[in-house]
Order: C-alpha cells, then structure tokens, then sequence
C-alpha cells in the first residue's frame, strides 16, 4: 500500500438527527479513525457541512468517499486536494499567567501569531486563533511554559480554492426518492 496520509472528506448532509451518527459509524466499520471532525451549518438551513480528516492513502479516501455517496443523508462528497484547498482550525487556549510579566510575555506572542484575547482574569488569559494545525501547534507549544489550563479546537475545516465548490459533486437523490412512495 502506498504511503498514507491525511485525506480530507468534504461532506454535504441533511440537517437532522442521526445523521453525524451514521457517517462516523461508515468509518468505524471499515476500521478508520477520524483524526479531525468539524460539523456546521450551511447557506441552506436543511444542510450541514462535514469535513473529516482521515489517514489514507489516495485509493482508500476514494472509496470511503464512495461509501458516504450511499447513504441516504449524503448530498454530495469530495476529496479535497491537500495543495488545492484552505485548510483552517479554531483553537481556544487558556494559560495561567501569575505574574505580569507572564501576562505580557502572553500577549506578545499572541501578537505574533495574530491571536485574539477573548478572556482576562485573575492568574490566567483565554486566547483565541485561527489557523493551520502546525501554526496553532507552534503557538501551543510556546505557551506550554506558562502552564496550560485548558484547550479547545474546532477540527479541521476546509473549502476548495477558486470557483469549485462541494455542490459540484452533488449525487441524484431520485432513486431513493422513488423508494419512499412503495407501499
């Protein structure tokens, strides 16, 4: 097998319980581990947006993107081109701070990293930035020697550059439509 690496899947699902549930299952029957999931809505209130980071190798995120096209929540499904895509996470950090000069020595290297301060507060600071895995990464790293009290990230989300967009790739949804009105 060739060399694997992360494949992202852009999902595009009926908004409505049960749906998250059974996409993560697809993924645990064929014995692959999500390394990111980030779950929204969309422009239309009856779709979310999955994209799900998985490691595989080329052929493999294919067929997994085949086997989402089946079920019956999927609209549409795309491997997105690591080199042709956006790729971004949220990432909150709380970090004690309990001397002042901590507290600047904090705020600069969020300067530096164009971080946000959302939270201040007595011995600690909540920072907020947006960015690739390895630039939040690096920025986690720097704070570790302050002491890190909590961390959240959002999971990777990502867009195609240009034009393209996941609707592109959209399947026809009359075959299963055709199946409802069976008595």
């Amino acid at each position: 097998m060739d060399k694997k690496i992360i494949q992202t899947l852009a999902v595009l699902v009926d908004n409505e319980a049960g749906v998250l549930s059974q996409v993560s299952r697809l993924f645990s029957r064929k014995g692959y581990n999500i390394e990111s999931l980030a779950v929204g809505a969309t422009d239309d209130p009856h779709t979310s947006r999955i994209t799900i980071d998985v490691v595989a190798d080329d052929e493999h995120g294919v067929l997994l993107a085949n086997q989402l096209r089946k079920l019956y929540p999927v609209h549409s499904v795309k491997v997105l081109n690591q080199e042709n895509s956006i790729h971004r996470e949220l990432l909150l950090i709380k970090v004690r701070t309990e001397t002042s000069q901590d507290r600047n020595d904090v705020i600069q290297i969020a300067n530096i990293f164009r971080a946000q301060i959302v939270d201040v507060g007595p011995g600690m600071i909540t920072l907020a930035v947006i960015g690739k895995e390895d630039k939040n990464h690096a920025f986690e790293k720097l704070l570790m020697e302050f002491g890190i009290l909590e961390i959240a990230r959002t999971g990777d989300v990502s867009l195609e550059r240009g034009m393209a967009t996941i609707k592109d790739a959209s399947k026809d949804r009359a075959e299963f439509d055709l199946g409802k009105n069976v008595l």
